[in-house]
């Protein structure tokens, strides 16, 4: 009996060794398994926050490329602005346009602002950046429709410019040909002459065949019928200029095309529309005459009737 009490002492020592051994085992596991899950739910956390990280460094940079083109899109809008014509709608324009400008600037501030956004802050600037692309939209629709508008008047300004120059080239002609006709009707009144006969003469009023011994000249000529010219008396101025270039006599003068000329004699005639033959007309010889060639004109009622050259010996 005192045998069995210390080997029941003994079972007794080693089940408490080993309940000891097993809590301690246990408490060991469940640390390891406390350590393990703490440590996975860390790299979880870790390569959340990294992903979390990479995909808003790359909505950034997708931000970045965003407000590129919109500043892209604005130059172009800043170039073809220019070409809206009309003050109203331009000054509204670049109001609006002024106003969005500052705010790209904003937005590029606010890109260069910090290295990295929050997803708040990206998404807010790209709000931000649709609004002004949408309005830039707007912009461009409304140039698109004020350049058809300037196109369409200037295709009708351009046909109005072809019409108007098309009236004035028929005014002109027209005005053309009445002064033609007008033209043609004041010649048509002129007196014509015909059968112009220079000759000198002695004192005895006899033909001179050397000029230079010649008293006098004696011009003469006919006036054929002319129906359209104006009946009535009228005044003939006779020019009679030497070889040398001298206006024979000081008669006076007469008025010719706003201009003075003086004459070497003048005769007054009744014209009744009838053909008269041999008028004639003197010039008194005052100075010594020389042969050659001497120029005759005639002129009346504004008009140079005749202009012939005469050989005198």
């Amino acid at each position: 009996m005192s045998q069995q009490a210390p080997r029941r002492q003994s079972d007794n020592k080693g089940r408490q060794l080993l309940i000891v051994g097993s809590i301690f085992l246990g408490a060991i596991l469940l640390g390891w398994l406390v350590f393990a899950t703490v440590s996975a739910s860390r790299r979880a956390k870790a390569a959340e926050i990294a992903l979390e990280l990479q995909q808003l460094e790359t909505a950034q940079r997708d931000l970045e490329r965003d407000y590129e083109d919109l500043n892209n899109e604005f130059a172009q809008f800043e170039n073809s602005r220019k070409y809206i014509t009309d003050d109203s709608v331009k000054r509204d324009l670049n109001d609006k346009y002024e106003a969005a400008r500052l705010q790209v600037e904003k937005l590029q501030q606010e890109l260069s602002n910090h290295k990295r956004k929050s997803s708040a802050e990206i998404a807010s600037l790209r709000k931000e950046i649709e609004t002004l692309r949408a309005l830039l939209r707007h912009y461009v629709e409304e140039i698109d429709r004020l350049n058809k508008e300037n196109q369409e008047l200037r295709s009708e300004n351009e046909q109005i410019k072809r019409r108007n120059d098309q009236l004035s080239s028929q005014v002109s002609e027209t005005t053309r040909r009445n002064e033609q006709l007008a033209e043609r009707m004041t010649l048509a009144e002129k007196l014509n002459v015909t059968g112009l006969n220079l000759v000198g003469l002695n004192r005895k009023g006899k033909v001179q065949k050397k000029v230079s011994k010649a008293t006098q000249l004696r011009l003469t000529f006919t006036i054929p019928q002319n129906n359209s010219t104006p009946v009535g008396e009228k005044t003939i101025y006779l020019r009679i200029t030497s070889p040398s270039g001298q206006l024979l006599g000081s008669g006076g003068t007469f008025r010719f095309e706003d201009v003075d000329l003086e004459f070497t004699a003048r005769k007054n005639i009744e014209y009744a529309g009838e053909e008269m033959l041999g008028v004639t007309m003197f010039y008194d010889v005052n100075t010594p005459l020389i042969a050659g060639e001497y120029t005759v004109e005639l002129f009346a009622d504004n008009f140079r009737l005749k202009s012939q050259k005469v050989a005198l010996r």
